[in-house]
Parts: structure tokens; C-alpha cells; sequence
């Protein structure tokens, strides 16, 4: 049997029950408990937001971006991802990351008013990890609410509290100008949102998948960009 307490903010979880409580009750640890922050087993089905990761006869059910769907290896094999586990009244999710990086971007994100983590994988997944830890060192709110579901009250609390933070792990590395879509790059994108439509997807949803892919690429392309929606919409 697995339990957990509240540790602060987080959940910390062991194995069996302590001794004289009955279910309901509080349980009480020492301090070698530890959260779940590393999951490694069999990777059993992956989608585009989810995975399986098989751990001694037990699936586990993984949100992860998309920078960690694109590293993760084929159905069948060994994987090992960075864990944040997110408890409620009412669920128990895990979060997954392939690199150090994304989880310290989650968790900057989570620190802002306003950011679950559900919204905080859809920023990640619209923006690749080193572009956006770039975009927050700059405070460049534009960059930030060209991400979709990040408006511009989010997009500007972002560039303001977190560009310290991400300063400091970008450490020496030079900070790079993001120049905005030429309009060179508008037409393919529209195009690439025509043809996904024209292959029979709600334009909402074309659009909306495009946006992202684009929003990840550092040379945009039409083939790259359909190639890239049709694994999102897939």
C-alpha cells in the first residue's frame, strides 16, 4: 500500500501503513521520506500529453510536454523521466520531464499567479525548453503570449517575476534576439492551417496546431509545419 502527507506544498509518499492507524487517519513520517521525483520502467503506450510507464506490475499514468514526447524511445522499451507529483482533494497526477531544464521551467511556472499544471505542460509544449527559458530571461512578453492558451496579463506576470530566475540558470549562456515572423512566415503558416483543414480537421483545431508547431521551430517550413500539426492533432 502507498500513502502520503502534506510536506509543505508538495506530497511526500511511503510504502505500507505506519503501525496503530486506522485508514482515514493522519499518517505520521520521519524525515528520510521522500516525494516521487524520478519513475524509470517499461514504457507501455505514449500519446502526444500522456504515457504509461510500467513499475513493478503498475501503470503510471504521465502528463508530459511535448519536448519530452519527441525523446521519449518506442513502445516496449526502458525510459526514465523526472517526476513532479500534483495532489488534490480530488486526483493525483504525475508530471513527467525527460531533462532537468523542463522540470525547472514547470516549476518556475507554477510559482505564478494564475499557472496550474496543466497550463504550465501546454507552455512547454508550445514552446521548446531552451527558447523559452530565452524568452523569460528577456522578459519578452510578446514572445510569451504568442504561445497559445498564455494571454497577455500571464504572459506579462511571466516576463516580470520569473526573468530572474531565469537568468540565473541560463547562467554565461548569451541571450539571443527573437526576431518576430517575417511576413514570409505568416503565409506558410496560413497555408499549413488551409491544408490541415483541407485534410479534414476543425479549423479550430488546425490552427491551434499549427500555432504551436510553428512556435517551436526555429526555421518554419510548410512541410515541417504540417509534418509537425499532424503529430500534434494525431
Amino acid at each position: 500500500m502507498i500513502g502520503f502527507r502534506w510536506r509543505g506544498r508538495d506530497p511526500v509518499f511511503f510504502h505500507g501503513s505506519p503501525q496503530g492507524l486506522s485508514p482515514g487517519e493522519a499518517w505520521t513520517l520521519d524525515a528520510q521520506d521522500e516525494m516521487i521525483a524520478h519513475l524509470s520502467g517499461r514504457l507501455l503506450e505514449k500519446t502526444t500529453q500522456s504515457m504509461i510507464i510500467e513499475n513493478g506490475g503498475v501503470g503510471y499514468q504521465v502528463l508530459v510536454p511535448l519536448s519530452t514526447f519527441y525523446a521519449l524511445p518506442e513502445e516496449g522499451q526502458r525510459v526514465g523521466l523526472h517526476i513532479y507529483t500534483y495532489v488534490r482533494e480530488d486526483a493525483l497526477l504525475l508530471f513527467g520531464f525527460q531533462s532537468i531544464l523542463e522540470k525547472s521551467i514547470f516549476l518556475m511556472l507554477i510559482s505564478v499567479s494564475g499557472i496550474g499544471p496543466k497550463l504550465a505542460i501546454n507552455i512547454l509544449s508550445g514552446i521548446g525548453p531552451e527558447e523559452l527559458i530565452e524568452a523569460m530571461a528577456r522578459g519578452d512578453s510578446p514572445r510569451l503570449q504568442s504561445i497559445p492558451g498564455v494571454g497577455k496579463k500571464t504572459a506579462e506576470r511571466i516576463a516580470l517575476e520569473l526573468k530572474d530566475k531565469a537568468l540565473k540558470i541560463m547562467g554565461d549562456r548569451p541571450i539571443t534576439t527573437q526576431p518576430l515572423a517575417s511576413g514570409e512566415d505568416k503565409r506558410v503558416i496560413e497555408d499549413a492551417v488551409s491544408a490541415l483543414i483541407n485534410l479534414g480537421y476543425p479549423a479550430k483545431s488546425a490552427k491551434t496546431a499549427i500555432d504551436k508547431a510553428s512556435a517551436g521551430l526555429e526555421e518554419i517550413s510548410l512541410e515541417r509545419l504540417i509534418k509537425e500539426g499532424l503529430k500534434l492533432l494525431a
